[in-house]
């Protein structure tokens, strides 16, 4: 039997959402001293429990403001949860905001470094896969240019070159697979399929249940912060399209 990788039990988030219009930091610190602000709270995620065995590809779906990112956000350690518990056992390399680890002032090269630091790629490793990196990105010329001349498929290319240079354990997945142009996609999905046959257990959230029909074991359908159903794909899936 498969060792359980990820474990979410009765996880819930709440944040709290300012109901007044603030135009200015002068008008926020003024409503603020005089106790004139108001908040509501929201609800992200409210008991939210499942797990993912090592070696599962398991999807997550729901519509906006389902609380899809917030789970993964969770999982990843970006977030803390206002109550419940998740474990995870094995090393995350989470691909949630492409790029979020880079300075736009460095060049590719340099990002790609500072990148795979972040991750926690030591300097002789990321020595021995830069040839890999680079070509895989198919930046070419433009690695020696600064990120601020990018466009923003230049740098999802680049990020997702760095973050998928290994096989990591678990693999969090946020609707990465759309950067790039038509031929970028199909290569970075054959890069996710190829890491999913190498054993990695894999958290992935998706618009396109075509992607998590072909991609997926099992899927969790959120419904405003809640789980809605846990099943195998097609079934899931097949609720969810009706």
């Amino acid at each position: 039997m498969k060792p359980v990788m990820i474990e979410v039990d009765n996880v819930s988030m709440r944040f709290r959402l300012s109901d007044d219009r603030i135009m200015s930091l002068k008008e926020f610190v003024t409503r603020k001293v005089s106790r004139k602000l108001t908040y509501s709270e929201f609800w992200a995620l409210r008991d939210v429990s499942f797990t993912v065995k090592r070696g599962e590809v398991v999807g997550i779906i729901g519509h906006n403001g389902a609380g899809k990112s917030t789970i993964l956000k969770v999982i990843s350690g970006i977030l803390k949860p206002i109550s419940g518990q998740m474990t995870c056992r094995g090393n995350i390399v989470p691909m949630l905001e492409l790029g979020s680890g880079f300075d736009m002032d460095l060049t590719g090269r340099e990002n790609i470094f500072l990148n795979g630091a972040v991750l926690g790629y030591s300097e002789k490793f990321l020595l021995s896969k830069y040839d890999e990196i680079v070509e895989f990105s198919q930046l070419g010329q433009f690695i020696d240019v600064p990120l601020r001349n990018y466009s923003s498929g230049m740098l999802m290319r680049l990020a997702f070159s760095v973050a998928t240079v290994v096989n990591p354990e678990v693999l969090i997945v946020d609707e990465i697979l759309s950067v790039g142009d038509e031929a970028f996609q199909k290569k970075s999905r054959a890069r996710m399929l190829e890491l999913m046959s190498g054993g990695t257990t894999v958290l992935f959230v998706s618009h396109d249940l075509g992607q998590i029909r072909e991609m997926c074991d099992r899927v969790v359908w959120l419904e405003h912060g809640q789980v809605k159903m846990i099943g195998r794909a097609k079934e899931v899936c097949d609720a969810y399209h009706l």
